[in-house]
């Protein structure tokens, strides 16, 4: 199952549950990424990441190409509030803690999930936050250069 081919298949049918509006599409985004990076049956990236196949790196770079972009498509015209901020936060987070995967305890040998500071710390790129600001700026560079036309 191709990521791609499950959000234009299920945002048709979410949009008619909601009434549109743009923290719906955050939202609905969200729900259709989760079900397609983290479902009930294996997926290409979900097999991928959670096998030693690849390395991290190279998960880190799927993850920037492939998942990110289509996560913060539009993030320039969004306005977030402090929910909305946290859910993305947590859904980079879960992203992950599956590329990096667990971490064993060095005196008593049991594994664990990783932290958010320690995730911050493996990630050296900038969070996802950072980059929705990032975009925000650039975006409103480009309509301040534009003519009244």
């Amino acid at each position: 199952m191709f990521c791609s081919s499950t959000i234009q298949a299920n945002t048709h049918s979410l949009q008619n549950k909601w009434k549109y509006n743009e923290n719906h599409e955050i939202l609905i985004r969200g729900y259709l990424l989760t079900r397609c990076f983290f479902p009930n049956s294996l997926t290409f990236l979900q097999v991928y990441c959670a096998a030693g196949l690849l390395s991290k790196n190279l998960k880190i770079k799927m993850y920037r190409t492939i998942i990110l972009p289509v996560v913060l498509y539009g993030c320039e015209t969004w306005s977030l509030t402090l929910r909305e901020e946290r859910r993305l936060r947590m859904f980079e987070n879960r992203v992950l803690r599956r590329v990096f995967g667990p971490k064993r305890e060095e005196v008593t040998g049991e594994w664990r999930k990783l932290h958010n500071e320690e995730l911050n710390d493996l990630y050296s790129l900038p969070n996802i936050m950072r980059v929705v600001k990032s975009r925000r700026m650039r975006w409103a560079g480009h309509v301040a250069r534009m003519g009244e036309d």
